[in-house]
């Protein structure tokens, strides 16, 4: 447990990430965390404003550790490569924090400046990748839901137990992405002639 005098919002929301990825999101209240952390509930409201303070402050830092997980997958890439990775990476951060990544869909809603901010940044940068395929802003933001859409999906429904087949997931990502990138390819070569 934490000494008292290294309480600080990162420490807090490390607790936080713990509980919900071991426990789900329904785990983390001001007391369990209070449990995690060794001291008393209300020290907890120097940090922030309830459970629903918590609940966005993990969101907005869920969203920060995924984006620098796509950003790091994507350095020194282009192209399919970039995407694939990217991808890989995704799916990577779903499993390895489950609870973190299902706090990132409940953000406190599209509204909130915190969460437009940290979801503008990682659009811009599936955007910026996707920008070698030479596609028009409004054919990049489709390409970008469509990527995000695969992924999560593919990401919940594993975390949900819904590949019930005894085939190698990874096998099947990389099967869906390449699926993905052959139908932006040929989308292109449509939209060249």
């Amino acid at each position: 447990m934490a000494p008292r005098n290294s309480i600080n919002l990162n420490v807090i929301l490390q607790a936080a990430t713990e509980i919900v990825d071991t426990g789900g999101v329904e785990e983390l209240s001001i007391t369990s965390l209070a449990q995690k952390l060794d001291i008393r509930s209300p020290s907890l409201y120097n940090h922030f404003n309830g459970l629903q303070g918590i609940r966005k402050l993990l969101s907005v830092y869920g969203l920060e550790q995924l984006l620098n997980v796509l950003m790091r997958a994507a350095i020194g890439r282009s192209g399919d490569d970039a995407i694939r990775e990217m991808a890989k990476a995704y799916v990577a951060f779903a499993r390895s924090h489950p609870g973190l990544y299902e706090v990132t869909l409940l953000a406190p809603g599209p509204q909130d400046p915190e969460v437009q901010e940290v979801g503008q940044e990682i659009v811009d940068l599936v955007t910026q990748v996707l920008k070698v395929y030479q596609l028009e802003e409004m054919d990049a933001i489709h390409m970008a839901r469509a990527l995000r859409s695969i992924l999560h999906g593919f990401a919940s429904l594993e975390q949900k137990g819904g590949f019930g087949l005894p085939f190698d997931l990874d096998i099947s990502l990389q099967t869906i992405i390449d699926t993905f990138l052959d139908g932006l390819h040929v989308r292109l070569s449509n939209t060249a002639h």
